[in-house]
């Protein structure tokens, strides 16, 4: 089966960029460096296409309670416009997905949801519906998205594409127009996501490139980006077999909510603890540790990287990796299997980069 395309994949096309497969769609990897693409949102603004994620609502009587019921944080009492960052658990507190969930207004809510899952997602929120008294829609072929993120992203925001946001604090959103715009995105930089239909999605794309105020970026620098902040990449950092407790992501679970799915599992995990964690890794030298090497403890295996890179803000050899409990506390010594040779390192925080965010 081919592979999908987003709406601005001809202007991708126009500039050259170097298209690869991603989450079912053909996308762009990068443009002209991944390294300038990546310092252009660190030190000034880049844009990217993000039009192949996943956009469900949920609106009706029963909407915050069915929301409540799949999803770990806790809407309960949000305000409109406010954003939450959470997950979908399975029942033994694996991760069906990550999401950003949106309350646009009383029992109105927007999911987005990562491209590759938009199948398995759908599948599990309609699954899970039955008593519920809602309208459930899967929009995702509807929204283009556009991410335009970095310490100018503001101002860009404001003179290039007229779109008064200045006064939205981190996770929050409003809607303009025909457009939803969220103080929100994937880099550790201050920056916006906005959501409108494939016309107005292009059109805006068309006024960030005559402008020159913007960069366009490609999934290269975009996972080089998130990984530099320790943010998770569903299938590397989460994934079925590895849920919010083992990666971390514990704040985003609200056990003291009533119920939802996955909440027993976590709670045992809680008291029980669990028997891998995710941990933070920097190596000497400039060795880089890619997805899937093996961590090792004296010799013996104890887990493998998740994400791996050479930094780019840091200039640092570091991965995030899975690893035995055991050894995971900051400072302990471990090594890690490079082809046929193993590199000394050391566990320390997955935040290799501190993050930029506008908190108000």
């Amino acid at each position: 089966m081919a592979n999908k395309r987003t709406c601005l994949y001809d202007k991708h096309e126009a500039l050259g960029a170097l298209i690869s497969p991603f989450g079912g769609f053909d996308m762009p990897i990068q443009y002209t460096d991944i390294k300038d693409e990546h310092m252009a949102v660190r030190t000034a603004c880049g844009v990217f296409d993000v039009s192949h994620m996943g956009e469900v609502t949920v609106k009706g009587p029963d909407a915050e309670r069915y929301v409540n019921h799949i999803f770990t944080n806790n809407v309960s009492g949000m305000a409109p416009g406010k954003i939450l960052y959470g997950m979908m658990l399975y029942e033994n507190g694996g991760t069906v997905d990550d999401l950003l969930v949106y309350k646009m207004g009383d029992n109105d809510f927007f999911i987005v949801v990562n491209a590759a899952n938009i199948d398995k997602d759908w599948a599990w929120m309609t699954g899970h519906a039955d008593g519920f008294d809602i309208d459930l829609e899967n929009r995702s072929d509807f929204y283009g998205q556009l991410a335009v993120q970095g310490p100018e992203a503001e101002q860009v925001v404001e003179q290039v594409l007229g779109l008064p946001c200045s006064e939205l604090t981190f996770y929050t959103s409003k809607v303009i127009g025909n457009l939803i715009v969220s103080r929100t995105g994937y880099t550790g930089e201050d920056g916006f996501e906005i959501y409108g239909s494939h016309e107005a999605i292009r059109q805006m794309w068309d006024k960030l490139m005559a402008s020159h105020r913007c960069k366009p970026c490609g999934l290269g620098c975009r996972d080089t980006l998130r990984f530099e902040v320790g943010l998770p990449l569903y299938g590397d950092e989460l994934s079925a077999d590895i849920s919010p407790v083992m990666a971390g992501l514990g704040m985003f679970c609200k056990l003291d909510k009533a119920e939802f799915i996955g909440r027993e599992a976590l709670v045992a995990q809680k008291e029980q603890g669990v028997d891998r964690k995710l941990v933070g890794i920097e190596l000497a030298g400039k060795a880089i540790p890619r997805h899937g090497y093996t961590v090792l403890k004296d010799g013996q295996p104890i887990g493998e990287v998740t994400t791996g890179y050479h930094t780019i803000s840091t200039d640092k050899s570091v991965c995030m990796a899975l690893v035995d409990s055991r050894w995971a506390k900051l400072g302990t010594e471990v090594e890690v299997q490079i082809r046929k040779k193993t590199f000394p390192g050391v566990v320390v925080r997955k935040r290799f980069y501190d993050k930029h965010y506008k908190k108000g």
